[in-house]
């Protein structure tokens, strides 16, 4: 009995980091002006989102998901599944680095990780992540629709090096980009409403969302 009402609760909790994440990331996507892009980002990862496709089912029409498969064996499987899961949401679909798995199973587009971003290759969205204003300027040059600025906040991602940005500093690179930012790292009900009027076009998160 006990464990189930702990599982009610952390559903419930769950359901509402959702709400009051995707109510935040619309309200910044409407103050950028960018209605075309995806107000909220999930990101799976291996370790920290064990069950991305229910994670993806509980999403806002209109949200993105971020497949980030690291080279797991049933990656195909499993970017099939969220292609169904999205294709029935109405949310877009990226794949992270693997432009031929994002063809193979129907994905709206790709994300690049800093390091191995390339030029638009024709996708309907393509994204990039960045961690500097430099990253942010190539993101334009490469023709992204939009960039993942992190570390905002303070982040248990492995991918996350140093300090985190803070709100304030964050926001400034965001509102000096060329193309619309979308907020990452430490992102929660909490910290969420600090980017209020910092410049960003939307959220993106990893545990907050799974």
């Amino acid at each position: 009995m006990a464990a189930r009402a702990a599982d009610a609760w952390e559903a419930v909790g769950s359901s509402m980091s959702v709400q009051v994440l995707a109510s935040e990331a619309r309200r910044l996507n409407r103050a950028a002006g960018a209605p075309a892009l995806p107000a909220l980002f999930f990101l799976t990862d291996p370790a920290r989102t064990p069950d991305p496709i229910a994670s993806a089912a509980k999403l806002p029409r209109g949200a993105a998901v971020i497949y980030r498969h690291f080279g797991a064996p049933e990656r195909f499987e499993v970017a099939a599944a969220l292609s169904r899961i999205c294709i029935k949401r109405g949310l877009f679909l990226l794949i992270s680095a693997d432009p031929a798995l994002a063809r193979k199973v129907g994905a709206a587009g790709v994300h690049w990780p800093e390091a191995r971003a390339r030029r638009r290759l024709g996708f309907e969205l393509e994204t990039m992540s960045a961690h500097s204003p430099a990253a942010l300027s190539r993101a334009f040059a490469l023709g992204m629709d939009a960039a993942l600025l992190s570390p905002v906040f303070a982040t248990r991602s492995a991918s996350a090096s140093g300090r985190s940005l803070g709100a304030a500093r964050a926001g400034r690179w965001a509102r000096a980009a060329r193309l619309p930012v979308i907020a990452l790292g430490g992102v929660n009900m909490q910290t969420a409403r600090a980017l209020r009027a910092r410049g960003f076009a939307g959220l993106a998160a990893i545990e907050a969302l799974a």
